[in-house]
This record gives structure tokens, C-alpha cells and sequence, in this order.
């Protein structure tokens, strides 16, 4: 497995627009959205003047297969928020995304000096809260009924890694390490 992060380009909306509205990455998201490539390319104009947000292109095995992003850059508290997907079924794997997980805590902490990255999940993708756990995450709050979509109401998994935490674990973790850049 090669797995390598780069800067999102205009030839990649086409690819972020399929995974995003793909039934089995939105189950799991906020939202249901009908993107258009028009409405794509204002997303891409806006994260590219944006200096809170960053945004990076998944390529496993040289093949793009996810998104990747951080989101309060500029927080003045040192706590970030992140997520991501992969796409395509296909390139997914339990190593990729530890690599992808445990990197990115070596990213935010060590490179960016940042003091904790958040992230959340809904309650019932019990898959991804074990893999947070795995990678040292801890639950900080459970919300019940925090997200409504298309009618429904889902419970919401608050997560969080601090860079003490990270520190004191770190050792013991095993993973690929993937460059950001």
C-alpha cells in the first residue's frame, strides 16, 4: 500500500462530487447534498483563499480515493477539527486508514504545534468510533438527537486527541507514516 496526500485540483471535483453524494460515505455525514459542478467549483474557490481550512487528495496506490481536511487553522486555543473519507471502496483498508489517522496526529502536533484535533461521528458508525479508539481517541460527549437529516434525528459521537495524549501513546502505535504537505 502507497498512500500519498496532495493539494486538491480542479480535475478532482468530478471524483469529490461522486464520493460526496455517494449513499455510503453520506450515511454517515451531516448532510445528503445534490452538488452540481458549478457549486463545486465555488467550494474549491473557497477553500483555496482560505487560510482555516485545508484540504488534501487521498491517492492510494497512485489511484485518488478520499478527502482529507482540517478546519480552525487559525484558532487561537490550538484545537482543530478533522475528518475524512475514502471514497473508493475499493482502495479502503484498516492500515490505510490507521496511516491516515495516526499521521495526521503526527502532522497537527509536531508540525503544526497544535494542542487537540477534534472530530465527530455519528453514534451509529460504531466501526469508525472503534477506530478512533484504536488510534488512542478518546469520547469526550455523546449527543442524542443532535443531527437532523431528511427527517431523522441521529445521535452524534464527540471524539477528541490531545497532543499530551498523542505524546504518551505514540510509541506504541504502528503505522505506515503518510506525508502532509
Amino acid at each position: 500500500m502507497s498512500v500519498k496526500l496532495r493539494e486538491i485540483q480542479e480535475s478532482d471535483l468530478e471524483n469529490i462530487m461522486r464520493w460526496r453524494m455517494d449513499e455510503e460515505i453520506t450515511r454517515y455525514m451531516n448532510t445528503n447534498p445534490k452538488l452540481t459542478m458549478e457549486g463545486q467549483r465555488k467550494w474549491f474557490a473557497s477553500i483555496r483563499g482560505n487560510e482555516d481550512v485545508r484540504y488534501w487528495l487521498i491517492e492510494v496506490n497512485g489511484e485518488p480515493a478520499g478527502v482529507i481536511n482540517l478546519t480552525g487553522l487559525l484558532k487561537a486555543s490550538g484545537d482543530l477539527g478533522w475528518a475524512y473519507y475514502v471514497g473508493e471502496k475499493r482502495l479502503r483498508s484498516m492500515k490505510t486508514a490507521l496511516s491516515l489517522e495516526m499521521s495526521m496526529y503526527d502532522y497537527v502536533f509536531d508540525t503544526l504545534g497544535k494542542q487537540s484535533v477534534y472530530g465527530d461521528v455519528f453514534t451509529l458508525n460504531q466501526g469508525v468510533i472503534a477506530l478512533h479508539k484504536l488510534c488512542g481517541c478518546e469520547i469526550v460527549e455523546e449527543k442524542k438527537n443532535h443531527v437532523c437529516k431528511d427527517g431523522v434525528y441521529y445521535d452524534v459521537t464527540f471524539m477528541c486527541m490531545t497532543a499530551e495524549r498523542w505524546k504518551s501513546i505514540r510509541r506504541d502505535k504502528k503505522y505506515e507514516k503518510i506525508i502532509f504537505v
